[in-house]
């Protein structure tokens, strides 16, 4: 098959859809498919053409990490995706933002449409009238709905009753994200948290910081700070403030290569988000081993639960800090992060992602013939 997608972000980009992503198209070129990826140039020094393990990748311009920047990307994109999606016999738009190329290709072309919605910023568009027509639109012109989380799925299915509307939560490359040696040295005795978050607000990572005092009041134990952003300012100061330079560690941002030996260098993995689809870091830590303590929000409580980690309330210092540590002081925690393995590879391997996409595209095309 020939199929085009379409996302605002894609590697070198960090984050979790840009993970997903690129990790579906490879694995689509590994089944033997012909995959085109149209994307932005969203890092200085970036092709603007270039093949990325099989993926043909085109970037063009892009203005601003904003709503307004992204729809006049995607409009710039049109006369570049319009002749590709001629020729292509499936189209997939990865994100609402990026959907739009597609709603017309398939109305100039008649080709299917696959259109997934990620991330938390589609929750809270969801929420405002002037962004409603806009998002139920592209999802009625959707010919198969996906969604990162369940939260996500049953959002879009308030905006608009597709017929097609389906939960399938992100992949994860479990050759690459498996127990391996450790990167950085330990302090002996010291437990020690790893928190693979961008410094976003909605990443909740400020109440983590709340909630080392009384972590480490129970246990001697440190946090990694794995990701950047425009945060970090304010929670270095926050750091000082309640006296725990000493127990975090701000590694900033680390290409997906160092995570699996920067999670075998901790003992369990935090996300604190306030908002979440479903976390790829969650699920890379799990493929590690590594138990996982996770806000109770979005699609965080279908990849965590008390078998492989913990739930805590979101915003609640407190309540992380008590599951925290009540996590580490399991005494069958090594257990516990091979039992979070062994279902990442049952569930959520790229290859179980990428037969599914295969199975929607293929049915997709057989209806269309």
């Amino acid at each position: 098959m020939k199929i085009l997608q379409q996302c605002i972000y894609f590697p070198p980009e960090v984050g979790g859809l840009e993970s997903h992503v690129y990790y579906l198209c490879r694995e689509l070129v590994r089944l033997g498919h012909d995959v085109t990826m149209v994307t932005s140039l969203s890092m200085a020094g970036s092709a603007s053409d270039e093949v990325v393990d099989g993926v043909k990748v085109v970037r063009r311009w892009f203005p601003s990490r904003n709503p307004a920047g992204w729809i006049a990307h995607t409009l710039a994109t049109i006369p570049t995706y319009l002749p590709l999606a001629r020729h292509a016999d499936v189209l997939h738009g990865q994100t609402f933002a990026s959907a739009l190329p597609g709603v017309i290709a398939k109305r100039l072309y008649g080709k299917p449409l696959v259109v997934t919605l990620h991330t938390s910023h589609f929750l809270k568009m969801a929420k405002q009238a002037r962004w409603k027509p806009v998002l139920r639109r592209i999802i009625a012109s959707a010919d198969w709905l996906l969604a990162a989380s369940e939260e996500i799925r049953d959002v879009a299915l308030g905006l608009y009753p597709h017929p097609r509307a389906e939960a399938l939560t992100n992949g994860v490359d479990t050759g690459i994200f498996q127990p391996v040696a450790p990167s950085l040295p330990r302090q002996p005795g010291r437990y020690r948290l790893i928190v693979p978050r961008r410094l976003f607000e909605k990443n909740g990572v400020e109440y983590l910081v709340r909630a080392m005092p009384q972590i480490a009041r129970e246990l001697d134990a440190e946090a990694i700070l794995v990701g950047d952003g425009p945060e970090r300012p304010r929670l270095e100061a926050l750091v000082d403030e309640l006296g725990v330079r000493e127990r975090v560690r701000f590694l900033g941002a680390r290409p997906n290569t160092e995570l699996p030996a920067l999670f075998a260098s901790s003992d369990i993995a935090v996300i604190p988000s306030l908002m979440e689809a479903t976390s790829v870091a969650g699920l890379e830590a799990l493929s590690c081993e590594k138990p996982v303590a996770a806000s109770r929000v979005g699609g965080l409580p279908q990849i965590v639960d008390e078998t492989v980690g913990t739930l805590f309330q979101p915003a609640d210092p407190a309540d992380l800090a008590a599951h925290v540590v009540a996590l580490l002081r399991r005494p069958d925690l090594p257990e516990t992060g091979r039992r979070a393995r062994a279902r990442v590879v049952e569930n959520w391997s790229l290859t179980r992602l990428a037969r599914r996409h295969e199975e929607i595209y293929r049915t997709l095309l057989s209806e269309r013939r």
